[in-house]
């Protein structure tokens, strides 16, 4: 069984056909006056046009011929003519079992699956994450949840930044701090000790050291690009470090992801594909791909048609080394060989565009993949009400655990406010606000437009009314608290049965789940999916003030009732449960 709009399009369709018109013309929408219909056609207007015909008259006959079929209780043709379709209770009835019993919640699958790989988080080494970070990580898990679930093969992978100028400043002033370490020991023959030298403190504080030294002082600049060269090159003792400061930061990393519900299949980084490097340069040169100029390596990905200046691809630098460029192809060569996917999607900052475009190019030329099957999932910027990037009260860049801790602490606030969780113990109540603290982050992330910059507003986020994801946790939670009173009173859930309109357009609204899953997939916005379940929720909220539920007087009348929230409360868990969002049995 599918959703009713498809169900609807396939009866529509076979009628233009048998009138001899092309079956796209049947396609069918929800209506843009629900006080009307509940769906509507409009192909009789184009369709007639192509055959000179009055397009009321074509419309009459189409609705003739679907009248009475399947769903539909009613046609009626309106103004030039439109195709207003109202769907029977019956129909909904069985539309709501569906959904209830159906383990996709009504939500579907693709009918053609690909094996996919997402690139997102790219924190790099020994940074800290910082405000940006949080789009990336929150709009490429829920595309890994969103694919997964309707049925791709899906991999992410962290590509963690560790092969740059940062692993430089780190070994020069770690140096400059412990010269006897037997890192930097050039007779030293191993092992290396295992326990690391520094900790995820140490690592925060010898960085931004080392990077502002740097900059007042070229020749320290300079020591560290040298340290990065024979990092590269392969010494030993700078490998042992590199090491050593990815796994301190990776633990690091996975606290303040999983704070946001965030996972990775694999925590690979750049230099996870130096040892593929040099022969894929070799590779590229055999093909008359790479060319040296002025000491570098590089691939020319211009085109005769581009429209502005495309710099080269950049495979070796004229001191030897490599970047970004280097890696990320190499990247590629390696998923390849070992998952052999069949596309790859980069969540990364929209301002990343050019860099992505020159590796796209280069990995086609290459014969790796095809450049249509590289997607750079681009996304805006956080930005603080002044409409620029946001910035912490002393200007600085905030920092991704310090974002989660005022909005844990914003959380506790309102639920405070709101004297909600007031019987819970002290380690429930904690969790309950983690799980608020996510779903304001997460949801206010999610919902805006994937390209366009949004404003944060934490308060705003963290509150139980409006467009935020508390509300969507209180409107589940009400649901599961209703279910609940209802079976502790002996009621328990049964047959559906649609007859006032506010049931009427909580089933019409659960319909369009299907939708918005293969709208937010195909389009790569997970903001389709956000306003489905919002307007679940409203349409729950509408019916829960319209009329009584588990106070029903009439028994079949409440087991009806109780039977469409349990379906509603189904379809809204699992549509959270994709935008990484779960709801606590109680608040």
């Amino acid at each position: 069984m599918s959703d009713l709009a498809t169900e609807l399009s396939a009866a529509c369709a076979a009628a233009f056909e048998a009138e001899g018109f092309e079956a796209r013309w049947g396609a069918v929408r929800r209506s843009d006056r629900p006080e009307l219909a509940d769906f509507q056609c409009n192909g009789c207007m184009g369709a007639a046009k192509l055959q000179g015909l009055v397009p009321r008259d074509l419309a009459a006959k189409i609705a003739e011929r679907i009248s009475g079929q399947g769903p539909i209780e009613r046609v009626d043709v309106a103004g030039p003519g439109f195709l207003n379709i109202r769907v029977s209770g019956e129909a909904l009835s069985r539309q709501t079992e569906f959904i209830r019993t159906d383990a996709q919640a009504g939500g579907g699958k693709l009918e053609a699956t690909e094996k996919v790989v997402i690139d997102f988080g790219g924190p790099n080494v020994a940074k800290p994450m910082h405000v940006g970070h949080l789009r990336s990580a929150v709009i490429g898990d829920t595309l890994v949840r969103l694919f997964r679930f309707l049925g791709d093969d899906v991999t992410g992978d962290a590509h963690l930044g560790d092969w740059g100028l940062q692993m430089g400043h780190l070994i020069t002033e770690l140096f400059a701090e412990q010269p006897d370490l037997v890192y930097f020991d050039p007779d030293f023959k191993g092992p290396y000790p295992d326990e690391p030298p520094v900790t995820i403190e140490d690592l925060g504080r010898l960085y931004p050291q080392a990077s502002a030294r740097a900059k007042e002082d070229p020749q320290r600049n300079e020591a560290s690009q040298l340290a990065v060269a024979e990092m590269q090159a392969g010494h030993p003792g700078y490998r042992a470090l590199l090491r050593h400061f990815i796994n301190v930061s990776v633990e690091a990393l996975k606290v303040d992801y999983s704070f946001l519900g965030v996972e990775f299949d694999l925590w690979k980084g750049e230099s996870d594909v130096d040892d593929l490097i040099p022969g894929m340069v070799e590779d590229l040169k055999a093909k008359g791909l790479a060319k040296l100029d002025d000491g570098a390596w590089i691939i020319d990905v211009s085109r005769e048609s581009d429209k502005k200046e495309m710099p080269p691809f950049m495979l070796i630098n004229s001191r030897g080394g490599t970047g970004y460029h280097a890696t990320d192809l190499a990247t590629i060569v390696d998923r390849i060989e070992t998952l052999h996917p069949d596309r790859m999607l980069y969540v990364v900052d929209q301002r990343q565009a050019l860099h992505f475009e020159q590796v796209f190019r280069a990995a086609d030329m290459a014969g790796l993949m095809a450049e249509e099957r590289m997607e750079h999932i681009g996304f805006g910027t956080v930005n603080g009400t002044d409409g620029k990037p946001f910035k912490t009260r002393e200007g600085g860049v905030l920092r991704l655990s310090d974002l989660n801790r005022m909005a844990l602490e914003e959380a506790e606030k309102k639920i405070g406010e709101t004297g909600l969780s007031g019987d819970i113990g002290d380690e429930e109540r904690g969790k309950i606000a983690m799980l608020v603290a996510r779903a304001a982050l997460r949801f206010a992330d999610l919902q805006n437009v994937r390209t366009t910059n949004y404003v944060f507003d934490l308060e705003r986020f963290t509150s139980f009314e409006g467009k935020t994801g508390p509300y969507m946790l209180y409107a589940a939670v009400r649901i599961k608290s209703l279910l609940r009173r209802a079976r502790e009173a002996g009621h328990e859930p049964g047959p559906v049965t649609i007859e006032r309109d506010t049931e009427r357009a909580l089933v019409l609204a659960m319909d369009g789940f299907a939708n918005a899953l293969a709208q937010s997939h195909a389009k790569r916005q997970p903001h389709i999916l956000c306003e489905h379940v919002y307007t679940l929720a409203q349409a729950f909220s509408a019916l829960y003030a319209d009329a009584p539920i588990a106070n029903e007087a009439d028994a079949a009348v409440r087991a009806s009732r109780l039977g469409l929230c349990e379906a509603v409360l189904k379809q809204l868990e699992t549509g959270l449960g994709i935008l990484g969002i779960e709801a606590p049995d109680r608040m």
